[in-house]
């Protein structure tokens, strides 16, 4: 397989890929302007388009994000599950325990923190079916969060991930999304398909980590108001904590993967896991994990009905706000994450990698949910209403107001703001080192320069989203670019299987031209030894057709 050929050159000073670079930058620019300009009337817009799309294309993400299912569960368990990434001599780069860590900062992060207790209040109190505050809606608000943060989001990031990974590794091309599109595409990926495919992903990652950055600043400040009343919680505020953390992550971005990225992601899981372990210890333990167990074989019992469900009967767009935004959400997010993954994946089986990436980073989530957001609901039921009043009237402050209802509050909350920060800079590191590998044409080495560019790039689109109509403008702008992402990763799907089944077959030839070896050799052996026992020379082999000894003779 060829290799793509480089269009890159300099520009302001910079290396880059010039059509994707300049393109990206242009939709950004017009992008930015249109909001600034008509910020008063973008809310309305924002929404208007949400509900659009939502309404008539969400059964498409809900089948494709099904389908990524099926195709990583398939690949991992059929013949393609022992080829490895890099080769028969590969070998990981980075401990397990330091993977797991790097796979889960960089795939959720933030949004758990915002979500493990927003969203089980939510669907606790405005449930898609029966009626809200009941049992049955507490169990089935914890079937959707399961549903939203599962096996369908981590297979999307998978599916990218290995591509990227396999393209790069295997077959020598750039590690860029255009690469994996080389066995249907061929040389033109290197022209102008290959141009918008990566400038789609330019868009849909700084979109998608806007989102994220969005979300987190928010909770930022809600949690710096909650411990230092002094502060405010206010765009103002927001766009400030936008500056400085995007600066922290600037800095962490330029000493690139193996040093910030790394340290940062497994500080952020020290500091979650012991969050997490405060929680379950010092709340009601026991229910926790009986909940955790529940939670569990309750979304493994529904997950075909869960998962194919769109509201087809009824006349509501609830998923336009839940599963298809976070479908969404996950799609725009692959491009940042499934290039991530790639860089640090090298040396993994395709089975080890698929099942490491859907299922560890799964059950961590599931569990991080049930410590929060079952707890959040125990409250509710017992009719305690703190916790539902705060999602209601902020979503940013709950995750402190609930640990208001825990000892050691002040300190949890503190450390609370650290960890969402940590994710921050996690996130806005990862992402900016992912736009620069698209927009310098893969380059393993891109200059200081184009990374600190991006990262200040990602801050300021999210920042002019919150300006322009907060978490209604952050929503809107994922499912937009997530859209065609969407088609572009069916497509995807198509390629890898072609550059799988054509890497098993080669390795299939070599195997069968070694045994064939291996046979020879052993056949020159056992003819040797009945040579010397009968006391003749080793008589001569033919090399294409060895003459089999009789083993009665032997």
């Amino acid at each position: 397989m060829g290799k793509v050929k480089s269009n890159t050159h300099r520009s302001l000073g910079l290396e880059v890929n010039g059509p994707v670079f300049w393109s990206s930058i242009a939709f950004l620019v017009v992008s930015i302007a249109l909001v600034l300009v008509f910020r008063e009337s973008a809310e309305a817009f924002f929404s208007e388009v949400q509900v659009a799309v939502t309404s008539s294309m969400g059964w498409l993400f809900i089948l494709s994000v099904n389908l990524f299912v099926a195709f990583c569960l398939y690949v991992a368990f059929s013949r393609f599950g022992a080829i490895r990434l890099g080769g028969k001599d590969a070998k990981p780069e980075f401990t397990t325990s330091a993977w797991f860590a790097m796979l889960f900062s960089a795939g959720m992060g933030i949004g758990l923190l915002f979500w493990s207790i927003a969203e089980p209040i939510n669907h606790f109190q405005t449930p898609p079916l029966g009626e809200p505050g009941t049992p049955a809606a507490a169990r089935q608000a914890m079937n959707f969060t399961f549903l939203h943060w599962g096996l369908h989001a981590w297979a999307i990031y998978a599916l990218v991930a290995l591509a990227l990974a396999f393209f790069t590794y295997n077959r020598q091309l750039p590690l860029t999304v255009r690469s994996a599109f080389y066995p249907f595409l061929g040389e033109r990926i290197h022209g102008m398909v290959g141009h918008i495919i990566d400038t789609l992903a330019v868009i849909a990652t700084l979109f998608g980590l806007a989102t994220s950055l969005g979300l987190g600043v928010q909770q930022v400040a809600a949690g710096l108001n909650h411990v230092f009343p002094a502060i405010v919680n206010n765009i103002t505020t927001q766009i400030i904590l936008i500056m400085v953390i995007t600066g922290i992550a600037t800095i962490s971005v330029v000493t690139g993967v193996d040093k910030g990225v790394r340290i940062l992601s497994e500080w952020n899981i020290r500091i979650a896991l012991f969050i997490l372990v405060a929680v379950l210890v010092l709340g009601p333990t026991v229910f926790i994990l009986g909940s955790y167990v529940q939670n569990t074989g309750s979304y493994i019992g529904n997950f075909m009905q869960l998962s194919f469900w769109n509201e087809a009967y009824s006349t509501r767009n609830w998923q336009g706000s839940w599963t298809v935004f976070y479908w969404a959400w996950w799609i725009s997010w692959a491009p940042f994450v499934g290039i991530f993954i790639a860089r640090v994946s090298k040396g993994r089986t395709i089975k080890e990698f698929v099942l490491g990436v859907l299922i560890a980073p799964t059950l961590l989530s599931f569990l991080w949910m049930t410590a929060f957001g079952s707890t959040a609901l125990r409250e509710a039921l017992a009719g305690d209403a703190t916790i539902a009043n705060a999602v209601a009237a902020d979503m940013s402050t709950a995750l402190f107001v609930f640990f208001e209802q825990l000892p050691f509050s002040t300190v949890l909350s503190v450390i609370g703001v650290l960890l969402v920060a940590g994710f921050f800079v996690t996130s806005s590191d990862s992402g900016s080192l992912v736009v620069v590998s698209l927009t310098s044409g893969g380059n393993p080495n891109p200059s200081v320069g184009l990374r600190v560019f991006w990262a200040l790039a990602g801050g300021a689109v999210a920042a002019v989203l919150l300006l322009g109509g907060g978490l209604q403008a952050l929503q809107t702008a994922v499912i937009i670019t997530g859209l065609p992402f969407a088609i572009i990763l069916l497509l995807m799907c198509y390629s890898l299987y072609r550059g799988l089944d054509e890497e098993a077959a080669e390795e299939t030839k070599l195997g069968k031209a070694q045994q064939r070896k291996a046979y020879q050799q052993l056949v020159g052996e056992m003819l040797a030894k009945r040579a010397q026992k009968l006391g003749t020379g080793t008589p001569e082999l033919k090399k294409d057709h060895p003459t089999p000894p009789n083993p009665d003779a032997l």
